[in-house]
């Protein structure tokens, strides 16, 4: 542990296991441009909460960006090219969600990195999501850039089984996580938000997950 404080200290980047680390506050300073380029695509293709195959409805309310975005019903999970709620094409990714996605790649040691799909999490206090594994896209070479903005969440990260053992990490408003190579697959989610507010958010985190989908 006294070396991940040494290299967070000297890099900004806290190695969580092989292929994933933890950059704090990598985004503090975008976030308000992030934010308004949100509330753009939220016009377009407004927050809703989904339904599980199993028929229960997600705690978090869900919208996307980018070529795909991504969609949950009865019939399972999937990336669809247009939001089935509103039948048009989801909203592009905006520059500013692209810029900040390839910087904290490149900075965890993943260049070159080019998202086509954006899901966007909004969390209240007492959502939660159990833990998976982003399974859904076509080809598990490009890692995932998960972004938090907002209010403070306690994010489990885990093995390739789900069984095994979860570093649990406090994420305040900024954090970045990612995670590719040999933790691609890794189980990860989100324990029940406790009760918080934020000046850009109000009482609600918000969580950017940038993919390679397609």
């Amino acid at each position: 542990m006294d070396l991940f404080d040494e290299q967070e200290r000297a890099t900004g980047l806290q190695p969580l296991a092989p292929g994933a680390s933890l950059l704090r506050g990598f985004a503090r300073d975008a976030a308000p441009d992030l934010l308004a380029a949100l509330a753009d695509i939220a016009a377009t293709s407004p927050f809703r909460h989904l339904v599980t195959p199993g028929g229960h409805t997600m705690s978090v309310a869900t919208t996307s960006c980018g070529t795909l975005g991504w969609h949950s019903d009865e019939t399972g999970y999937r990336y669809t090219a247009r939001d089935p709620h509103t039948g048009r094409p989801w909203p592009a990714l905006p520059g500013c969600f692209l810029a900040l996605a390839r910087q904290a790649a490149e900075r965890a040691g993943f260049p070159g990195f080019v998202p086509d799909a954006c899901l966007i999490n909004r969390y209240a206090p007492g959502a939660r999501l159990t833990l998976h594994q982003d399974r859904n896209e076509r080809d598990y070479g490009a890692p995932i850039v998960s972004l938090s903005l907002g209010i403070p969440a306690t994010f489990l990260f885990g093995g390739l089984r789900r069984s095994d053992r979860t570093l649990k990490l406090r994420l305040v408003h900024g954090d970045v996580v990612v995670w590719g190579g040999p933790s691609r697959l890794a189980f990860h989610g989100v324990q029940p938000l406790a009760h918080a507010e934020h000046p850009l958010t109000g009482a609600c985190r918000i969580n950017l997950t940038f993919r390679v989908a397609a």
